[in-house]
């Protein structure tokens, strides 16, 4: 029997937030969150839950009442140690900068039902993707912009050295000073893409978090991982989890239904069911993602076309064209020129 529909939702702490940088820039509180629709109780309770839907009218009212379109963008600057409670301080425990993202990916769910971070290797680096995993949904543009400054923010907080992203995209359209965007990720970002990320250098990556703490770690991702088991999806996306883990693990060649079912906690059979379910196959979801993976790098005109198919987990180029044709009726190096 399917899940009855539940509107997504997101930790209340995200909604004070809001609040109290808007009300640092001398917007009424008060009258904000009347007009968004957040009762003031929710605020009262640690464990609160607020509709996606008041949150976004949250970000975008405190903007217009600001007079700053780059409100969600300033406000990343204000994040201190605790401010997502759980969440937070798994990120800030782990013993690296590589180790603190892979955190707020798998437990970025305790505090949104829908937002995710998809970490993608890619030469040199890693690209942190920040999604919405529901079909014609979007993060709102402050949410986006405050979303992917916080990562550097507090990637700068707990590694001691200031960090600097070696490109930023967001799916949204241009709407503010470049050299806003330029102080706070060190590199102007590219509008209308795809998918909202940054790229991190493995040099960065690689920073070691100068007060980890081994044993608080422990109990802390043990209490996070308690939190996850208890807050359960909004649906169940295992063809979504699967895509993310291809995603992933990609570069070292697409992981084998065994693999993903294991990382899943899973027997094969158990997974297979689960997709048949959902009306798809773990054949198809590699295929997709390597497609979708297949568009982005060709329109990053910094990857040569070789790095590209490395990244897709083929042996080598030859395999990778057949397939790209395959998938979009045209070559690579045809759609690369088209876009210049």
């Amino acid at each position: 029997m399917p899940a009855p529909h539940r509107s997504p939702q997101v930790a209340a702490r995200i909604g004070a937030f809001v609040v109290q940088a808007a009300a640092a820039r001398g917007v009424d509180a008060g009258r904000l969150m009347a007009d968004a629709g957040l009762a003031a109780a929710a605020l009262a309770d640690p464990e609160a839950r607020m509709p996606l839907a008041v949150e976004e009218r949250l970000w975008t009212l405190a903007a217009e009442r600001c007079g700053d379109p780059l409100f969600g963008l300033r406000a990343a600057q204000a994040i201190r140690p605790g401010t997502f409670d759980v969440l937070d301080y798994a990120v800030r425990t782990a013993p690296d900068l590589r180790s603190a993202l892979q955190r707020l990916a798998r437990y970025n769910r305790l505090v949104h039902d829908l937002a995710s971070f998809v970490l993608v290797p890619v030469e040199g680096g890693l690209r942190v993707e920040h999604r919405f995993d529901a079909a014609g949904v979007t993060p709102c543009r402050q949410a986006a912009e405050f979303t992917l400054a916080s990562l550097v923010v507090v990637a700068t907080q707990i590694g001691g050295a200031p960090v600097r992203a070696q490109a930023v995209a967001f799916a949204h359209s241009a709407g503010g000073d470049a050299e806003a965007y330029r102080a706070v990720f060190g590199v102007a970002p590219r509008f209308d893409a795809p998918v909202s990320c940054l790229v991190l250098a493995d040099a960065v990556l690689e920073r070691a978090v100068p007060a980890a703490d081994p044993g608080l770690s422990r109990i802390v991702t043990a209490h996070a991982e308690q939190l996850l088991a208890a807050h359960a999806p909004l649906h169940e996306p295992t063809a979504a989890q699967v895509r993310r883990l291809l995603a992933e693990a990609m570069a070292n060649g697409p992981p084998t239904l065994r693999q993903v079912a294991a990382r899943l906690h899973l027997s094969e059979r158990s997974l297979q069911r689960r997709l048949d379910e959902e009306g798809t196959r773990f054949a198809a979801l590699v295929d997709g993602v390597r497609r979708e993976l297949a568009l982005r790098y060709v329109a990053d005109p910094r990857l040569a076309l070789g790095e590209v198919a490395y990244l897709l987990g083929f042996a080598e180029p030859s395999p990778f064209h057949r397939a790209f044709k395959r998938w979009t009726g045209t070559t690579p190096t045809a759609v690369r020129r088209a876009a210049r």
